[in-house]
């Protein structure tokens, strides 16, 4: 800027007479042809005097109030978010969102959290939200850094989390000219944001309210979901503050020292009652409790024993699973003949997990199959005619109250009880389908579980019986493997509660530098790794045998003992029920990370499942 300044000195001439420039150390000469005019010369040297002072102390302080502005505008995007609940904020390191970086760290309404991998960290706030059921925010620097957030903001539209995505950009004459770390970033996730924000280059050209006010729409009227704000911003993007901007900020008024947002929305309507709910009531229904919080799993599985109604539970309802090993005995004709004698199927909650379960859902003919989920959506991919509630579980509880029935089910409870002995049966080998079942007996007290996807979830669905009311968390949404380890972190954080965290070997490789994230955490954290030599969840399908292990097992042999040390965790490699026992014992007694490897036979968990289901469908 100092070049194009100087560059716009005249060199006084007049036609047939050349003048010369030369600089010595910072000052400029001119030499001039002896019939110069005095006064043009006298002229010139003003002017150049005045060029002079504007490159030296004009555009610096120009160039240095786009630095303040931009800090200036952050802080009224990141001051709007904590009008909406949103006290968690995880920060990836970069240049372009300095900004916002700075806002956030300058605002003590945020509790700050770090990663350097993007995908993780978008993960992390997965995990943040599903305990805290607020809004968390995620800021990351422009490029690929953006398209990293993709995974978790897909899952989080799927499970019913609330992530707000601030994603720095390059300004609009930096896209599409082959500019350094700029792509096309508005728009770039599709429909899967619930809303997109895309901003303007900051200017005092818009006023603060209408910045406060989109955001607050947004935010007001997210129930779920993610919201993706791009924030483009113009160099420079250091330097000390100054005034510029804070009239622009001031307009704003006592909105400040306020709590509330700028523009409050119209709460969402209230759960309406089922008219004929009490006509309903009084005949053979069936419930399925899918995902749902600790608290609503208590009062599903009060409300199901009081109308009588068998309970199909999946892992993640944490109703205690009255009826265990419904994966086993949903595979056996007597349960599923008895059951088609139900009038009316409920279902609470969604993202089923059960193959079994699924396959009774989907070709199941109630008169009426009602589906009462908070997460808007069809919910139900057998696309059964019946009612599409959208509800929060406990508030519709308490508009449906149960009427004290006689259970009708006879054949059903029987045969959850005997596949539960036929599991007990097999518990001592030292296997991942006994440790699914085991898991019950390590949960640490007043703690929570965190279930990976593949076949782990599905061997603890089907062989083992939660507590109810117990905490457990999973991404089951898309049910991917990836940033499983960094959800599992942000679980932890979020609650500062003992957390027992169990994956496959290949998700623990698909996430393995978020190994950093549990560097820090509040209480004891246990990283069970089932390691099985690969994705052996592809020995429960007809996959061709041929190409099984080079296509879809993918074996890495490979063990976690240096992972675990590069990170400075604890690690263990138990070789019988006794030594695990132990380690766990000793891990939940301080606040620190431990990874367990459970190194057992490639194909046993799987093959264990099949026998259990053949056993169990001859009952």
């Amino acid at each position: 800027m100092l070049a194009q300044a100087l560059s716009v000195v005249p060199t006084p001439s007049k036609s047939g007479r050349k003048s010369t420039t030369k600089r010595q150390g910072c000052v400029l000469y001119y030499k001039w042809n002896s019939n110069e005019s005095h006064h043009y010369r006298f002229i010139s040297i003003i002017y150049f005097c005045s060029s002079l002072y504007l490159a030296a102390i004009l555009i610096p302080d120009k160039l240095m109030s786009v630095s303040a502005f931009n800090r200036r505008w952050a802080a009224v995007i990141l001051e709007a978010l904590t009008r909406h609940g949103v006290r968690h904020i995880c920060i990836a390191p970069g240049s372009r969102s300095t900004p916002l970086t700075l806002a956030a760290a300058e605002n003590s309404a945020f509790i700050h959290h770090t990663h350097f991998d993007e995908r993780g960290l978008g993960h992390l706030a997965l995990g943040l939200a599903k305990v805290s059921k607020q809004p968390v925010a995620v800021i990351v620097t422009s490029g690929t850094a953006v398209a990293n957030l993709y995974p978790a903001l897909i899952e989080a539209g799927l499970t019913g989390e609330k992530l707000i995505l601030l994603t720095a950009d390059r300004p609009p004459e930096l896209i599409d000219c082959g500019a350094n770390q700029a792509i096309r970033q508005p728009g770039m996730f599709a429909s899967h944001p619930t809303h997109s924000i895309s901003l303007p280059r900051p200017t005092q050209d818009i006023p603060a309210r209408w910045l406060v006010s989109t955001i607050d729409h947004a935010l007001g009227t997210l129930h779920a979901g993610g919201v993706h704000i791009n924030c483009p911003f113009a160099e420079p993007l250091y330097g000390e503050m100054d005034d510029t901007g804070i009239s622009w900020q001031q307009r704003l008024g006592d909105w400040w020292q306020d709590d509330k947002p700028w523009l409050r929305e119209a709460p969402r309507r209230e759960s309406e009652k089922q008219r004929d709910w009490f006509f309903w009531r009084q005949k053979r229904g069936v419930v399925v409790a899918g995902r749902m919080s600790a608290e609503e799993g208590k009062k599903v599985a009060l409300w199901a024993q009081t109308l009588g109604w068998p309970l199909i539970g999946d892992v993640l309802s944490q109703t205690g699973q009255p009826l265990p090993c419904a994966d086993l005995w949903l595979g056996n004709a007597k349960a599923t003949s008895e059951l088609q004698q139900a009038q009316i199927v409920v279902q609470l909650g969604s993202s089923l997990t059960g193959k079994r379960l699924l396959q009774w859902q989907a070709s199941c003919e109630p008169e009426e199959y009602w589906i009462v989920d908070d997460i808007e959506g069809r919910l139900d991919p057998a696309h059964h005619r019946g009612r599409r509630l959208i509800a929060n579980i406990a508030d519709w509880l308490e508009l449906h109250p149960a009427e004290k029935r006689q259970p009708w089910c006879v054949e059903i409870p029987r045969l959850a009880e005997q596949a539960m002995q036929a599991v007990i049966a097999r518990r001592d080998a030292f296997g991942e389908a006994q440790l699914a079942h085991r898991i019950s007996d390590y949960l640490p007290e007043q703690g929570q579980l965190f279930v990976g996807n593949s076949l782990v979830v599905r061997l603890i669905d089907a062989l083992s019986q939660l507590p109810a009311g117990y905490p457990v968390y999973s991404n089951r949404g898309a049910s991917g493997i990836d940033g499983l380890l960094s959800t599992a972190a942000g679980v932890q954080r979020a609650s500062g509660k003992p957390t027992l965290a169990i994956v496959g070997d290949l998700s623990a490789l698909y996430d393995l530098n978020a190994l950093a994230l549990l560097r820090q955490v509040s209480a004891p954290l246990v990283l069970i790794v089932v390691n099985n030599n690969g994705g052996q969840i592809f020995s429960l399908l007809p996959t061709p045998k041929s190409e099984r292990g080079r296509f879809y097992l993918m074996p890495q042999n490979v063990h976690f003992e240096h992972a675990a040390a590069m990170f400075e965790l604890k690690y263990h490699r138990p070789q019988n029920w006794q030594e695990l026992e132990t380690t766990l014992v000793d891990a939940w007694r301080t606040p620190t990370t431990t990874v367990i490897e459970m190194v057992v036979n490639d194909t046993d968990g799987a093959q264990t499942l099949q026998q259990l289901l053949a056993q169990v469908s001859h009952l």
